[in-house]
């Protein structure tokens, strides 16, 4: 049955010109709570490799894993040293709570340590790392693409072929360790937490989240180098949303061309990129901009408009981001007095950024700025976050925010925002929203402004 269910395969991979001869041999057996399984491997020369499992001794007609390496390597992110590094992080943390085995699951980490974002579409992917070894796992509707950013590990592919094919990679990776293995809770909901249990039996399971959250708030040099480069082209894509913006003019095609800008910038600035998730938000009037994250709408621009823009250029999964406020043609008086407020609270929140700060302690100080104009329930959300591998569905630094809970002690080379935002109700005096948003680099004697598009009344009443 494995010879002949790879013959099946093997005019497919002669015809595509990747494959002359076909090797089958065991590889292993093993018994987990997925059931006793063998992998057989079949060696393709001239191609990838592919693993089939049998399952209680019967072997199925088409492969459970499978390893494909086709095409070139991608150009990393980072160099081979910096992603050494932060594995020998990552072990030595392991190796100080007794954990032989990781499986990380969330897009953030698994970027983190690999380099590699995954796209879900409803599956799931991971990164399995021991001791010895690396591996990411993908699905394989991704084909080579996870293998041609695998630098520093190694990759496995699961079919569709058979339920469940992921967690017997998972089983494959980490079920020879011995001691604790550790996963993510925040992303691993109760169904796949009982396939992981089942995939390494007889076997504690810790998370791992919230510690190696606390290890990623501190930004290395190679990271600070790319969120700078980043932070500049959210800075163009700023300048494109004032040349775009005019009476008439829809939100989202002011939006599109922001987003035409940036990525040209990308593409200048990082030749080898792989165009993602870049976006943009440019909310108008006094209903849209009442929210930080409100969709963009078919809304035309009208003068004396209240306008928020949001820019999120995207480069390997890493985030950086400018929003402003800003009117065409001019400002309402009330609008004028709000939103001079806002600014000052932000200079002020920029000028408390600094190494031995707490973050709850910066919330309360702005607190007390917005308390004196009586504004202080006018407040959407906290002063600041993280900013590093995340974006909107991804990475939030839940430990790294300007906010009343967060007793975290700011340190050289983490990376915050101060952004903060008032809201007026329609129907009252100045109503909209109103945001100003910087990133900084917390340095020993105070912080690092990296956003260079300037803000307030005198630069962003835009007259056309």
């Amino acid at each position: 049955m494995a010879t002949g269910s790879g013959m099946m395969l093997l005019p497919l991979f002669k015809a595509l010109g990747r494959v002359n001869s076909l090797h089958v041999g065991l590889r292993n057996c093993r018994r987990t709570g997925l059931g006793a399984y063998c992998f057989t491997t079949r060696q393709y020369s001239n191609g990838p490799q592919k693993l089939e499992s049998s399952v209680n001794g019967s072997t199925t007609a088409m492969a459970h894993l499978t390893k494909i390496e086709n095409g070139q390597k991608i150009e990393p992110t980072f160099s081979k040293q910096e992603m050494d590094n932060r594995l020998a992080t990552l072990r030595d943390y392991m190796q100080t709570n007794g954990v032989e085995g990781v499986l990380f699951t969330s897009y953030h980490n698994i970027n983190y340590y690999s380099d590699f974002l995954y796209l879900s579409m409803g599956r799931p992917y991971g990164l399995a790392v021991t001791m010895d070894k690396v591996t990411t796992i993908s699905a394989l509707v991704d084909w080579g693409h996870p293998w041609r950013r695998a630098h520093i590990c190694d990759n496995v592919v699961y079919t569709d072929w058979h339920k469940d094919n992921f967690w017997r990679a998972v089983a494959q990776e980490l079920a020879p360790s011995r001691g604790k293995v550790a996963c993510e809770f925040d992303t691993m909901s109760i169904d796949n937490m009982n396939k992981f249990k089942l995939a390494v039996p007889d076997r504690d399971i810790v998370d791992i989240a919230e510690p190696i959250m606390m290890k990623r708030i501190k930004k290395s040099d190679e990271e600070i180098a790319l969120i700078k480069s980043i932070a500049a082209i959210s800075d163009v894509g700023g300048a494109a949303i004032v040349e775009a913006m005019d009476e008439g003019v829809p939100e989202y095609v002011v939006r599109d061309y922001a987003i035409d800008k940036m990525n040209d910038e990308i593409a200048r600035k990082h030749p080898n990129s792989e165009f993602r998730d870049t976006w943009a938000w440019w909310q108008t009037g006094p209903v849209n901009t009442d929210g930080a994250h409100n969709p963009v709408t078919t809304r035309r621009l009208q003068k004396g408009d209240i306008c928020i823009m949001n820019l999120f250029p995207i480069v390997s999964g890493y985030y950086a981001a400018l929003e402003r406020t800003a009117f065409l043609d001019h400002v309402p008086d009330e609008h004028l007095r709000l939103w001079n407020i806002n600014c000052e609270i932000h200079r002020k929140g920029i000028q408390l950024i600094k190494a031995g700060v707490k973050c709850q302690d910066i919330a309360l100080e702005l607190n007390e700025i917005f308390a004196k104009y009586n504004l202080l329930e006018t407040r959407s959300f906290g002063y600041g976050h993280s900013i590093g591998t995340l974006t909107h569905y991804y990475g939030r630094e839940a430990a790294l925010e300007l906010r009343e809970d967060v007793e975290t002690v700011l340190e050289p080379n983490m990376c915050i925002t101060m952004e903060p935002m008032i809201v007026m109700p329609v129907g009252q005096p100045g109503e909209g929203g109103y945001r100003e948003h910087n990133i900084h680099i917390v340095t020993e004697t105070g912080n690092e402004d990296i956003t260079g598009f300037p803000f307030g009344p005198e630069h962003l009443v835009v007259k056309k």
